[in-house]
């Protein structure tokens, strides 16, 4: 691309564009995937990588003169960190259209939180498909005023209908909430005992078996090629592209398991524990409480029938007098991978740096799932003969659940610390945790294991400040901090 655009005498190509992943984030596949796009469509891409602070982002965008600056970001929290992004360009006096984008951010809550912060365009672009055309709008001389214009009078439409929602009309008070909570039989309930208690680590795991378990719809649409797996090699739109796709990817796997590019570590855990409330004591095995785990119940308004769930529900509760377990676990398939990341770098290969990304996440993500069956079937063996395909697995047909802080069920990241001493996951895996609790290796996966046979995932939604202040108070947090880290969920503006 740089040899075509001297030849033609044109260094600047159709734009500039400095492209990052905000600070305490650690997730790049899709901003680079976006850059390559760009790149390929003649547009220069800066790209500075990931956890880079506003300041670095800001000063890269003055001293390359950029036409446009990029922002990406997978978990929760870096949903505020584009905020303060855009808070700081208005504050420093820059102009320049902002692009916001990655897989929790959306084109309302960009409208709501990010754009009353900045004064020039602000633009949420959902996939790099839109990037192009977006970015073509805004540096077109007759096209960019109507377009800005355009966006500009949509998201004023979605912040009025934002303020105008009777949002708690809607809510349960969480005394309310809690009354109807799930309700196990705790009376005939006999909790299985886990083969042991503690921890089990495992250093250098077969990654041959892993392959066996990836699943490969959420590899395709990576790549933003949509269908199910297998039926997408067969689709007549995507079909070719797919199994060109597939053939690299197995070429690549075969590299990655003979050459042993990446290596995977786990950690797995189970403790004797209780629910108090929507709180689960663990305890070591002498009784004494080792933490507490904080959990948020859905506030939402229910009848009877469709209970207000809390993951504390599914933990046998202190006055039962039975004494139930709680697990976690921390799995990586990305030890290793930094090395074969810079080779790709050094000989510009952006195709293989996103493959090798892209297969090391399905595998970390197969891993959690094969490590889960064995905790299943063999190390706390509730469900002993459990006899599943791969694609029962993927449907989650079994018992039990995996739930991860961050996640829909318990939103809230801070929760991964505790988790992470509980397993001691940075010495037993390598994994480490940002500022923000993302972790890096980004091919990694961790949570919480629940046994009981009621268990279910489920979406925490909206919630109300009596909540956030009782759950505050229970973590012995200030509000504004909780009110920080929860934001994507509350039901009222902060």
């Amino acid at each position: 691309l740089e040899k075509e655009k001297a030849a033609a005498g044109d260094t600047r190509a159709k734009g500039k564009i400095v492209m990052a992943t905000v600070k305490g984030d650690v997730h790049d596949i899709g901003k680079n995937i976006v850059g390559v796009v760009l790149q390929c469509n003649s547009y220069d891409v800066v790209d500075l990588g990931v956890m880079v602070p506003y300041q670095k982002i800001l000063d890269t965008a003055k001293a390359e003169n950029a036409d446009i600056i990029g922002l990406s970001g997978l978990i929760t929290p870096s949903l505020e960190e584009m905020t303060t992004v855009a808070r700081e360009m208005k504050r420093q006096g820059l102009t320049l259209p902002l692009l916001i984008g990655g897989a929790t951010t959306s084109k309302v809550h960009t409208a709501v939180k990010v754009a009353p912060n900045y004064d020039g365009p602000v633009i949420h672009v959902l996939d790099a498909s839109r990037a192009v055309g977006v970015a073509s709008n805004l540096l077109s001389d007759s096209l960019k005023d109507g377009y800005v214009t355009q966006i500009a009078d949509e998201y004023e439409v979605l912040r009025d209908k934002h303020a105008n929602r009777k949002k708690a009309d809607n809510q349960a008070a969480i005394a309310d909430a809690r009354t109807n909570g799930f309700k196990a039989d705790w009376t005939d309930y006999d909790p299985a005992a886990p083969a042991f208690t503690g921890l089990k680590v495992f250093e250098d795991y077969d990654l041959a078996e892993l392959v066996t378990r990836i699943d490969w719809t959420p590899f395709f649409r990576t790549w933003e090629l949509a269908g199910t797996w297998p039926t997408i090699m067969d689709d007549p739109k995507v079909g070719e592209a797919a199994r060109n796709l597939k053939a690299d990817a197995d070429a690549m796997l075969q590299k990655i398991v003979g050459e042993k590019w990446l290596s995977a570590r786990a950690v797995i855990g189970f403790f004797p524990a209780n629910s108090v409330g929507d709180d689960v004591e663990v305890y070591d095995d002498d009784g004494k409480t080792v933490t507490t785990l904080n959990f948020l119940r859905q506030q939402m308004q229910k009848d009877a029938k469709r209970p207000n769930f809390c993951l504390a529900d599914f933990v046998a509760p202190k006055d039962s007098g039975k004494t139930d377990y709680v697990g976690g676990f921390a799995v990586t398939a990305g030890i290793g991978i930094e090395k074969k990341l810079a080779e790709f770098k050094a000989n510009h290969d952006d195709y293989s740096d996103i493959l090798l990304k892209a297969l090391a996440d399905r595998l970390a993500e197969a891993f959690a799932e094969r490590m889960h069956e064995r905790v299943r079937k063999e190390f706390w063996a509730y469900a002993p003969g459990e006899d599943l395909s791969n694609d029962d697995l993927i449907h989650e047909k079994y018992q039990g659940i995996r739930p991860a802080p961050g996640y829909p069920a318990c939103p809230d990241h801070t929760e991964k610390r505790k988790l992470f001493d509980l397993l001691q996951a940075e010495i037993n895996t390598g994994i480490e945790l940002t500022e923000s609790f993302a972790m890096t290796p980004t091919a990694a996966v961790s949570g919480f294991y629940f046994a009981h046979p009621d268990s279910q995932y489920f979406g925490l939604g909206r919630i109300s400040k009596d909540q956030v202040e009782d759950y505050a108070k229970r973590k012995g947090q200030d509000l504004e901090t909780t009110e920080r880290w929860l934001a994507p969920n509350l039901v009222y503006d902060r």
